[in-house]
């Protein structure tokens, strides 16, 4: 029976090694070459023991001969030995070096210990050397499976993260050569057209154009850039021809700065992560000692105190057995892969964690306070509304756009686009801006005013109020009022779902935090839902009012703070965790920011918020089932319960276990 369960899994094995080995031929991407080669150690290992398992032992004893009696047991030894070093010598090269380096008791040491004692019982008794090799060989089985998670999770941020520029244009002999941005040194002039990427920072030297930062400020207007202006890369260039005097390298762009923060995002341990190392310090030599222990007390009592034979094999195979069991494989390996496999299925939906760490903070948030514009607003403005207009309103509108027109201000931008046709400039004259008070203007002969009521005051104006939430524009036509326009920024279409989301989620208060004037502020906070709102705040006073926050909070609860992580970096350090809304590319948003999410949605907040919480709960499930397998199991190996093949299930088959669990944290939906 047990022949043919050995037998059943090692054509298992087979299968699923021939499988992932196909699956890597057709997909370029699936599977690294390094994991390729070891899955055909691992499929020669197979057929060789499953080879060895129908060559009976008789079959090698008919090669003893007269001058080399053992020939045939010796022979069959040698082939197992084959076998043992084809799959275990990447594991005796490590504990070799770790013994070299005085770092012992890891669990490349246990596994060699174990197997190497386990292959010099069966020489001793001529027995069976399938249970050695079948223990690396699982072994490498499930570190196969965590390789594999780890690079899963790798390959969906670098897909992620591949949106840096391809080339960067320079001018040699009056022509454009595309060339990689990573040829490119510092002090190089290079060339950025219309509808290009900036692929490197740099200073502006010759032209002028508009720039889309969205990608990276989370800004939706352009902004204007001409010589002498410094330019990070990653903008879109929306209208002239710049040329640029780069003053970074390509390596140290902003996308680039990223994508490192991430694959590195492990350097920053999380207390489950740092309690996992400190149990693994003291349990690896505690076991050692145990089950040297094992093998020499009970046969030397045995010896001391009673007649009965000191049975030092089977007291030697215990303790074997008990440090093939005592391996914290399944601790050591899954809890970092659980917090790593998060932190790639955050990636994946655009959501970048500096370290587990900060996931696990995120996952304990209760209190999440709000910057509103650029976070729950998008920082567009946009004509809401035409009130006391004695004319036509389309034609108030009208002179509003013409007048504007050589304005390039959001303002302006927000009446052109309310009006909505082609402007024919031709119809303006005399275009006079005053500072702080609005426009004046002569549009088809006719005077034309468009400002703020200083504007209407100076001009002496009569002038009606709007209690509408806005900026107030204030029209006069031919010296006479003709109403006014009111202008808002727009609320993000997905800010009052994410509120919800949230307060679904277990979010306990929402809090929004602006320099705009009260009634903006409340209008914005009702029509949202949120919890709580403080206006007319400067940098200092948003610091402030969090501090307050934080004070009042339990000390289990954590309280995140969502801004645009560039004028918002104050605020973003201070509190537990800081969420940066579209804010990539930005020096000050990555260094200030824990979580950098892609885009700016709110609705990423919740989804990461769970994120969080289902990586945790998959840790604490592997800690919880390794900790009460592992025990249970040494307990049953010490008292000769449990045999070898029990200890490498035990082992490799609860790392494999919380591994393949630890991947469920890659796939979020």
């Amino acid at each position: 029976m047990q022949a043919f369960i050995i037998n059943g899994l090692l054509l298992v094995v087979i299968a699923l090694s021939v499988g992932l080995l196909l699956y890597s031929k057709k997909s370029s991407s699936g599977i690294a070459k390094k994991q390729q080669k070891m899955l055909i150690r691992i499929l020669l290992t197979t057929v060789g023991l499953l080879v060895l398992q129908f060559i009976s032992a008789d079959l090698f004893s008919r090669l003893d001969g007269i001058r080399f009696p053992s020939a045939g047991r010796w022979i069959r030894l040698a082939l197992y030995l084959v076998l043992y070093l084809l799959i275990g010598f990447d594991i005796l090269k490590k504990a070799g070096k770790g013994i070299l380096r005085g770092q012992i008791f890891d669990e490349n040491f246990l596994m060699t210990i174990a197997t190497i004692g386990a292959l010099a019982l069966a020489i001793i008794e001529n027995g069976e050397y399938l249970e050695a090799i079948a223990v690396m060989l699982f072994y490498q089985i499930g570190e196969w499976f965590q390789r594999y998670a780890v690079g899963k999770s790798r390959r969906n941020i670098s897909e992620l993260m591949d949106i840096r520029p391809d080339y960067a244009n320079i001018e040699v002999n009056g022509k454009l050569e595309q060339i990689d941005p990573d040829e490119v040194a510092v002090g190089s002039i290079i060339v950025v057209q219309p509808g290009e990427k900036v692929p490197i920072d740099g200073v502006v030297v010759e032209g002028q154009s508009s720039l889309n930062t969205s990608a990276l400020t989370g800004e939706s207007l352009p902004r204007d850039v001409k010589g002498g202006d410094e330019i990070i890369s990653g903008c879109i260039n929306l209208s002239g021809l710049l040329k640029i005097r780069t003053t970074k390298e390509f390596g140290a762009s902003t996308v680039s700065k990223i994508l490192d923060l991430v694959e590195n995002a492990s350097s920053r341990k999380s207390h489950s992560e740092d309690f996992i190392s400190k149990f693994a310090r003291y349990y690896t030599p505690a076991v050692c000692i145990a089950a040297l222990a094992l093998a020499v007390l009970p046969p030397l009592a045995a010896l001391l105190f009673t007649d009965s034979p000191a049975a030092w094999g089977d007291w030697i195979y215990r303790a074997l057995t008990f440090l093939v069991i005592s391996c914290p494989c399944a601790l050591v390996i899954s809890i970092p892969l659980s917090f790593f496999a998060g932190i790639g299925g955050a990636s994946k939906e655009g959501i970048l964690v500096k370290g587990s760490n900060y996931l696990e903070t995120l996952s304990k948030t209760k209190t999440i306070v709000f910057d509103k514009t650029g976070t729950l607003t998008q920082g567009v403005f946009e004509v809401n509304a035409v009130h006391h207009c004695p004319i036509e309103e389309g034609k108030l509108l009208e002179y509003a756009a013409l007048a504007e027109s050589a304005s390039s201000h959001p303002i302006s931008k927000s009446l052109q686009n309310a009006y909505g046709k082609p402007l024919d400039r031709s119809q303006v004259a005399d275009i006079q801006e005053i500072s702080g008070h609005g426009v004046l203007a002569k549009v088809d002969g006719i005077s034309v005013a468009a400002g703020n009521s200083k504007l209407m005051k100076k001009l002496n104006i009569p002038y009606t109020d709007c209690h509408s939430v806005g900026t107030i524009v204030h029209m006069a036509v031919d010296g006479k009022y003709a109403g006014h326009i009111v202008i808002s920024d727009i609320v993000k279409p997905s800010a009052k779902t994410a509120i919800a989301a949230l307060k679904r989620a277990g979010i306990e208060k929402t809090v929004m935090l602006t320099g705009d004037t009260k009634p903006v502020a409340e209008a914005v906070a009702k029509e949202l839902g949120i919890d709580a709102v403080y206006s007319e705040l400067l940098p200092a006073d948003k610091v402030q009012q969090v501090e307050r926050l934080l004070a009042e909070k339990s000390n289990k609860s954590m309280l995140a703070f969502v801004g645009d992580g560039i004028n918002d970096a104050p605020v973003l350090t201070r509190a537990d965790i800081g969420i940066a809304m579209g804010a990539m590319g930005s020096d000050a948003a990555i260094e200030a920011a824990d979580v950098v999410l892609m885009d700016d949605n709110p609705l990423q907040i919740a989804k990461a918020i769970k994120i969080s919480r289902k990586c945790l709960g998959i840790v604490y499930q592997n800690i919880t089932f390794a900790l009460l397998v592992k025990f249970a199991c040494l307990a049953l190996g010490a008292f000769g319960i449990a045999n070898m093949w029990f200890a490498i299930f035990a082992d490799v088959g609860v790392m494999v276990l919380a591994v393949l669990n630890a991947i469920r944290a890659l796939r979020i939906k």
